[in-house]
């Protein structure tokens, strides 16, 4: 092979390389331009149920996780953002959403418009940025469990009521009675300790102490410029600057699609969700008007 043979072979070699480089750099670049934000709606209180059209919405988390779950399938989707308007839920619903989140495959932001309080804002916690409005109520770090005593009621009313038990403990709470001081101290502890855990959570989501997070929690509500000052958001802005950084995130440049994940209700369910509330109302009659006599499901 002489010389000019071997100059043509690796010339022909190099050509070859650098057109694979230039297809594979292409690829890269075509890629981070265009490209889909998702956006998954929670709006409601959260808790293990169904949307009920004749009272509030209800965010049932595993629509939420099943939302999540097609975004992070759907190769045109490069992150997603959570679009939350909610007063928050019960304990497990709203740490379900979170571990949904936290262990998304795909960047994910927390958008709070109106209102992340509570259990939304633990769920937020475990996006990668959580933006907020100035005006935004953002925290509220706390527990709450509602008990209602109508005891004197009953007695106006002429009502006799009582329960036949078996365990010290098994009628705790009921409508017909004042707690013990035993009961108070029992529920009392639950309470605390889903408090404790709340925020463990957050301390650990936000990169932040837990003596630090007890300090500002108690409860309270924040605007989200507090919130931000407070480090409990990452940016101030409205819909669209959460959705720019949620595109970022995602690694798409320039212009992006937007589409909303929905679970679609059919018409059996909605048709038994409707019936259900019916009946459930025809059959308490007057007495719809007063709470559930049994204790209330702790919420944050």
């Amino acid at each position: 092979m002489n010389k000019n043979t071997k100059l043509l072979i690796l010339g022909l070699g190099g050509l070859s390389v650098m057109a694979v480089f230039a297809v594979a750099m292409l690829a890269i670049i075509s890629s981070s331009f265009g490209g889909t934000v998702a956006v998954v709606p929670i709006q409601g209180q959260i808790g293990y149920g169904s949307a009920n059209v004749l009272g509030g919405s209800v965010v049932n988390p595993e629509k939420i996780k099943t939302q999540i779950r097609n975004a992070e399938e759907d190769s045109s989707v490069r992150a997603i953002l959570l679009d939350i308007n909610s007063p928050g839920g019960t304990p497990v619903a709203s740490e379900e959403i979170m571990n949904a989140v936290k262990n998304s495959k795909k960047p994910v932001v927390s958008w709070i418009s109106d209102s992340g309080a509570s259990g939304a804002y633990l769920a937020a916690t475990g996006s990668d940025k959580i933006v907020a409005s100035n005006s935004s109520m953002v925290g509220s770090i706390g527990v709450i469990m509602d008990l209602t005593n109508l005891s004197e009621l009953y007695e106006k009313l002429g009502v006799n009521r009582s329960s036949i038990t078996a365990g010290k403990y098994k009628d705790m709470g009921a409508d017909y009675k004042n707690l013990t001081p035993e009961e108070q101290s029992i529920l009392q502890s639950m309470v605390n300790e889903n408090y404790d855990n709340f925020m463990t959570i957050v301390a650990e989501n936000r990169n932040l102490s837990k003596d630090y997070v007890s300090s500002i929690a108690e409860g309270r509500i924040y605007t989200g410029k507090q919130a931000k000052d407070l480090k409990l958001i990452d940016e101030i802005g409205g819909k669209d600057k959460a959705l720019d950084i949620a595109a970022k995130l995602g690694g798409i440049h320039g212009s992006y699609k937007v589409v909303t994940m929905t679970s679609p209700q059919s018409f059996d369910d909605l048709l038994s969700t409707v019936s259900s509330k019916i009946g459930y109302s025809i059959g308490k009659g007057i007495g719809s008007l007063l709470e559930e006599n049994s204790i209330q499901n702790a919420m944050y």
